[in-house]
């Protein structure tokens, strides 16, 4: 097996998969002091869209929504950037997750047929 597919040993590395994902991407999402997204709820009204191009935003949202929604603190966030944003295995797994969020948009959109 290649290692580029291995499988994380243990929920550390895939948490350090997932903060990678929003290092390298520029995670957007806000939380408060106890953890809790500043903005609305209904962040997510529907996995639906016009577009595959905007399926694949949506995918990269998602990508970052989990990432914030596990790292709280944006600025633990920040500081660690530099430590993922050049790492080839980090940009391989930020793929990894974006990849499997569009399936499941993609999915949801019956791939855009009509």
């Amino acid at each position: 097996m290649s290692p580029i597919f291995r499988t994380p040993a243990s929920g550390k590395v895939a948490a350090a998969m997932l903060l990678a994902v929003s290092l390298v991407l520029g995670s957007t999402a806000t939380a408060d002091d106890h953890g809790e997204e500043t903005s609305s709820d209904a962040w997510l009204p529907s996995l639906i869209t016009e577009t595959p191009q905007e399926g694949f935003a949506l995918a990269v949202t998602l990508s970052q929504k989990g990432v914030a929604t596990t790292q709280t603190d944006a600025e633990t966030r920040k500081a660690l950037r530099p430590e993922y944003a050049e790492d080839p295995d980090s940009l391989i797994a930020v793929s990894h997750v974006i990849a499997t969020h569009f399936q499941t948009v993609a999915a949801a959109n019956d791939y855009w047929r009509e």
